[in-house]
């Protein structure tokens, strides 16, 4: 098994922070939509190995959440 390239590396990291931070949000304001985006971001990078892929559910999911908020 060879190593990730950084470009999902990086993707990783900037996704998972942002989910980080809005599970943090949805916990806080007890709202399900963003804790579940949340969690998802910070998962499905270790799910997912193409990088297109990577970039492409990761901006979809950044998108659910900014139009997803209440």
């Amino acid at each position: 098994m060879s190593l990730p390239s950084p470009a999902i590396l990086f993707a990783g990291i900037v996704f998972g922070l942002i989910g980080l931070v809005a599970f943090n949000y949805g916990r806080k304001n007890i709202l399900v939509g963003p804790m579940v985006t949340g969690v998802a971001l910070m998962v499905f990078p270790y799910i997912v190995s193409q990088t297109w892929a990577v970039y492409l559910v990761g901006l979809g999911l950044c998108g659910l959440l900014y139009f997803w908020r209440e």
